[in-house]
């Protein structure tokens, strides 16, 4: 409230009441006390001027109050308005804040009636809009559907570290699967027409069995249970889906419903997971990986986690798939993309053995390194590149020599993974030597250390000033091609990128 609209002298006041969720007795002590006070009682209808805000607030309101009926002109997105449906809701608004402030301009005090809380997808922000910077306002919060909807189930929503998350059931259904996926906890509102899609976003984020329906909480009619028996046809707008805490029981399952998912965290952990990736996560009975991989993962307590060392992959791989063996639902963690230099292939060549041919195994991308150094150098892997690593503890150097060869040969760019560690020290001096066979002595290599880590250190240095006593495991390099620049841009440093054009070959006489 500005100090204007506090001291504009003969001008009522506006208040926006939380009615919560549609039981009188839920009403606080400061909504009943407004609403006893106001000359002007408001509410938002439909055509039918039937008001659900009204019948809440029925019990305390007076015979000589004035009462403002908002109706509105439409209640689904079809119309033949100029500007579309917003447009026609855009001048619905105005025209109902310009009956509002006849009367406050008149001295009159008004309350406007909202369900719920007058802030939380409240109809009555669109009056504070347009009205709260004129007018002394003040706004009562009220019980929301989320808090009454968890109350009636009698589970907790949230519980130790847990997150909530509301969503509109309006929203496309894969935007609707990836906010389900990633939700601890969550709730998912304006049911209704949008039932059927909310449904189906549960269970392709693999979150319908958790999932609980509650209808007209604290109102004539109200229903609860589990979401996956509701009738579509049954369901009105006033009804929401919850996912509750998961803290005491963990993730709802049929029996023997085991499978192994092989899970990429990313280069470094929270920041660079997809949805999918964290939905498998929290929905998984155990947990499998290298222990620094796991230390990125939330601890959750119905989970049982499995640290063991780096060099121990397929014992790893066989130990997941024999506890998906026996129901329970595995999560294989990755670093970067499981799928590059990492546990996917570790995992499928257990997995195709014969005692394992039944047994659901997925994979589920992540951010690889290269694109993750890639991202912060600028564009390096613009045009065509090659991955290769430089560990020989799985294949000779010769092979490695090779492909190196090969690749520069080529003109590639080239993005080398596992480039050095404490008993691995001249391979990177070996391939710099073996890419300046191919490559101008200025061509940009980017050195990349722990991207998205505390110590990430990302530069872009010439090849020929490529120093290998500054690079380890937690670093990876992108060696560019010919057509590679590097280019100055201001205090942020050098700025590498490939062109997507390559230059045409002279033609031969």
């Amino acid at each position: 409230m500005s100090e204007t609209a506090a001291t504009r002298a003969g001008t009522g006041r506006l208040y926006g009441v939380g009615l919560g969720p549609g039981d009188p007795e839920l009403l606080t002590v400061a909504a009943v006390k407004a609403i006893g006070e106001a000359d002007v009682i408001a509410y938002h209808c439909a055509r039918h001027g039937r008001s659900i805000a009204r019948s809440i607030a029925a019990p305390y309101l007076r015979d000589d109050q004035i009462e403002e009926r908002l109706m509105y002109p439409l209640t689904v997105e079809t119309t033949d308005h100029p500007g579309g449906y917003r447009g026609a809701l855009d001048d619905f608004y105005a025209q109902a804040a310009g009956t509002l402030a006849a009367h406050l301009d008149a001295g009159r005090t008004v309350a406007v009636l909202a369900e719920g809380d007058p802030f939380f997808y409240g109809s009555y922000q669109h009056m504070h809009k347009r009205l709260a910077d004129r007018y002394d306002t003040v706004v009562i919060p009220g019980v929301t559907s989320v808090s009454a909807a968890a109350a009636r189930l009698g589970q907790p929503l949230c519980e130790d570290k847990e997150t909530l998350t509301v969503i509109p059931g309006t929203l496309d259904e894969d935007e609707l699967a990836a906010r389900l996926a990633a939700a601890d906890s969550a709730v998912v509102m304006k049911l209704g027409r949008t039932f059927t899609k909310v449904r189906a976003a549960l269970e392709s984020s693999g979150r319908l069995d958790d999932a609980r329906y509650v209808e007209r909480a604290f109102m004539a009619g109200e229903r609860t249970g589990p979401l996956a028996d509701v009738d579509p046809d049954t369901v009105p707008y006033f009804s929401v889906a919850v996912l509750p805490s998961r803290v005491e029981t963990g993730p709802a399952q049929a029996p023997g419903r085991g499978e192994v998912v092989v899970v990429g965290t990313g280069p470094a952990g929270a920041p660079w997971l997809t949805p999918e990736s964290r939905g498998a996560l929290a929905n998984c009975d155990d947990l499998v990986g290298y222990t620094t991989y796991l230390d990125r993962v939330p601890v959750r307590p119905w989970q049982r986690r499995h640290g063991s060392d780096n060099k121990v992959e397929s014992e790893r791989a066989e130990f997941a798939l024999e506890l998906a063996r026996r129901g329970r639902r595995v999560a294989v963690v990755s670093g970067g993309d499981p799928g590059v230099f990492a546990m996917a292939t570790a995992v499928l060549e257990v997995a195709c053995e014969e005692r394992y041919a039944d047994l659901p195994v997925r994979v589920l991308p992540g951010v690889t390194a290269a694109n993750a150094a890639a991202a912060r150098a600028g564009a390096p892997l613009g045009h065509d590149y090659a991955t290769i690593s430089l560990s020989d503890r799985l294949k000779p150097w010769e092979v490695i020599a090779e492909r190196l060869h090969a690749a520069a040969a080529a003109d590639l760019v080239v993005a080398l993974y596992n480039p050095g560690s404490r008993s691995r020290t001249w391979q990177v001096a070996k391939a710099r030597e073996l890419f300046l066979e191919h490559r101008a002595p200025d061509t940009p290599v980017v050195v990349a250390r722990d991207v998205g880590g505390p110590e990430e250190a990302v530069r872009v240095v010439a090849l020929a000033d490529l120093d290998p006593g500054s690079v380890d495991m937690r670093t990876l390099l992108i060696v560019g091609s010919s057509q590679t620049r590097a280019v100055a841009r201001g205090a942020g440093g050098a700025v590498a990128w490939t062109p997507r054009r390559y230059p045409e070959t002279p033609a031969t006489v």
